[in-house]
């Protein structure tokens, strides 16, 4: 039983926003979980809550707009990273440099904020956190690989 709440866990940190894959799949390796299953189960979380943006944006641009009716809005740096990657690199660039510059939610977020389609941005994010959620495993596995030859 504690074998599975591990990987819930794997699987819940990768879905919230700003923990996301880059922490949690090395400190589940590193854990010594499966590798496999810590990549296949946060890539799968971090997508699950970024599908759920990209299907819920309408009611969250709602939401949000009458939110700042009552008050005034600052910029965020993220916010302001991200209309700075989608000017130089558009949403393919955004959406693949999302997960280590602003996260994968924010990225997905302003892609379609200031245009971006549902369905590319869709079709980016997998593609994004795939290839991240493999990076990372990898990176983990191969710097423990390396540490583990040193001493």
């Amino acid at each position: 039983m504690i074998f599975i709440f591990e990987y819930f866990l794997v699987f819940l940190g990768a879905a919230i926003p700003w923990l996301e894959m880059g922490l949690v799949i090395p400190v589940g390796i590193l854990s010594g979980l499966d590798p496999f299953l810590v990549t296949i189960v946060a890539v799968v979380g971090n997508l699950l809550t970024v599908f759920l943006l990209i299907i819920g944006y309408e009611k969250l641009q709602v939401w949000l707009a009458s939110r700042r009716k009552s008050k005034p809005v600052a910029n965020s740096k993220r916010s302001n990273r991200a209309m700075q990657l989608w000017k130089k690199y558009g949403l393919p660039g955004m959406i693949m440099l999302g997960p280590i510059l602003i996260g994968t939610h924010v990225a997905a977020f302003i892609a379609l904020l200031v245009g971006g389609t549902k369905g590319h941005t869709t079709l980016w994010s997998i593609i994004s956190i795939v290839l991240w959620g493999l990076a990372f495993a990898f990176a983990t596995a191969l710097g423990v690989d390396i540490f583990g030859r040193i001493i």
